[in-house]
């Protein structure tokens, strides 16, 4: 489990108490769950940011200064400019399943790769469904026996009894495909009508 995320609650909702938490190097952010009805809360941006590059099945405690410490993982984050300005956190239960959109991390290089093909990834994140403590941080799975024309799908993933996939099994992942060779620019209908000029071909005149 991560490293503990501090909070403060909020008392002030007007736009500028947003700007002025944002300028202070705090997130405005928002607690849902079964015993957090939308408890307005903020924390430290830099500490934010490790979480969520942690990724979807990161669980931590969120300790509420003056109040209580709960489990709870990051539901969503708004950005403005590649910048946090706003974040959800849920409560956690860890006897319920919950559903938590994982990374999918790609092992090795493709076969079809070193023979001319390229590597395309059509999606870098699967959602699942597990208990909290069952989630994986990641989903590795190796590429190295794709060759061209290979397509790997989210059925291909394999997972562990306890986590359920919820994202749809035909789901392209990644392909080898070939290169595309440039097409040679066809001729126009002027061009094509224009017939080539012979040299020595002069009209004759008369003497």
């Amino acid at each position: 489990m991560s490293k503990a995320l501090e909070a403060e609650k909020r008392t002030g909702f007007k736009r500028s108490d947003m700007r002025e938490l944002r300028e202070s190097g705090r997130v405005p952010a928002v607690v849902y769950g079964k015993k957090a009805d939308g408890i307005p809360v903020h924390v430290d941006a830099k500490d934010l940011q490790r979480h969520v590059q942690r990724g979807g099945a990161d669980i931590f405690s969120l300790n509420v200064k003056g109040g209580s410490a709960s489990q709870v993982m990051i539901k969503d984050v708004q950005r403005l400019n590649g910048r946090i300005i706003h974040a959800d956190f849920i409560q956690i239960d860890k006897n319920t399943p919950i559903r938590a959109t994982i990374a999918v991390d790609y092992q090795g290089e493709a076969k079809g790769s070193k023979e001319g093909g390229i590597f395309q990834i059509q999606a870098n994140e699967l959602e699942v469904e597990a208990l909290p403590n069952d989630l994986p941080q990641s989903l590795e799975i190796d590429v190295t026996h794709l060759e061209i024309g290979d397509k790997l799908t989210a059925a291909d993933i394999k997972l562990d009894d306890n986590v359920k996939l919820i994202s749809s099994e035909e789901e392209i992942l990644a392909s080898v495909v070939l290169p595309q060779l440039e097409e040679e620019p066809e001729a126009t209908d002027e061009e094509a009508e224009v017939a080539p000029e012979r040299v020595g071909d002069e009209e004759k005149t008369e003497e």
